[in-house]
């Protein structure tokens, strides 16, 4: 008995251990939990490589020359590039096409024949066949002498055995426009183009291309 009198007092000190129920999950916020090893990121939400610029942002930080030398060569006017450059940070691409149309819409007569004299033929399927070329060249020898300029429609979207088609089908209809209806047509296709160009450049990774420079006009939206 002496014993346990003895040991009683010592356990006394020690109160018995309450047991907590801990919470589950992890308790850092989810932006900062850790990368594991086998960790699938859900789509749309990965970051990327820490600390590399988007192309928009790089071309929102670019100087005045290459902003600009990089418009040119989404659309030959340099009116319109000094405007869309001056108009800098676009907070996204949406804004930059919606300034890029509304900034195309106020070409001048002059602007845009020198926008349309910059831009080259439609490029076509290597497949297609050499009876097509030929009768293609005829009606852009055709559409040249009419109208001054290159035909210039924009193909994005198109899979490559609905592009011959859709080239004929313009440039046959088209042919028929008086030379203002044509005009208006030609600077619609331009406005396209230009935004196709503006996609491909704002949008490209930024491991795998780099917004500077461009392609010329007429070889990126086509």
């Amino acid at each position: 008995m002496d014993s346990l009198d003895n040991v009683s007092p010592q356990l006394s000190h020690h109160p018995p251990p309450t047991h907590t129920r801990r919470p589950r999950g992890p308790t850092l916020p989810a932006h900062r939990l850790p990368d594991l090893p086998g960790r699938v990121a859900i789509p749309g939400q990965s970051r990327g490589r820490p600390g590399t610029p988007s192309p928009l942002e790089r071309f929102n930080a670019a100087s005045a020359e290459d902003a600009e030398r990089t418009l040119l060569a989404c659309l030959n006017s340099v009116r319109w590039a000094l405007r869309m450059a001056g108009h800098r940070p676009y907070p996204d691409l949406a804004s930059l096409l919606a300034a890029s149309d509304e900034a195309a819409y106020d070409l001048t007569a002059a602007e845009l024949a020198q926008a349309l004299a910059a831009e080259s033929l439609p490029a076509l399927p290597e497949d297609t066949y050499a009876a097509a070329h030929t009768a293609l060249n005829a009606a852009y020898a055709a559409y040249e002498a009419k109208f001054g300029h290159a035909f210039v429609i924009c193909l994005d979207g198109l899979k490559p055995d609905a592009v011959l088609d859709h080239v004929l089908e313009g440039i046959r209809s088209r042919l028929a426009n008086d030379p203002e209806e044509e005009r208006s047509v030609a600077a619609e296709e331009l406005r396209r183009l230009t935004r196709g160009r503006l996609t491909g450049l704002l949008t490209a990774t930024a491991a795998g291309h780099q917004p500077f420079p461009p392609d010329r006009p007429g070889e990126q939206g086509q």
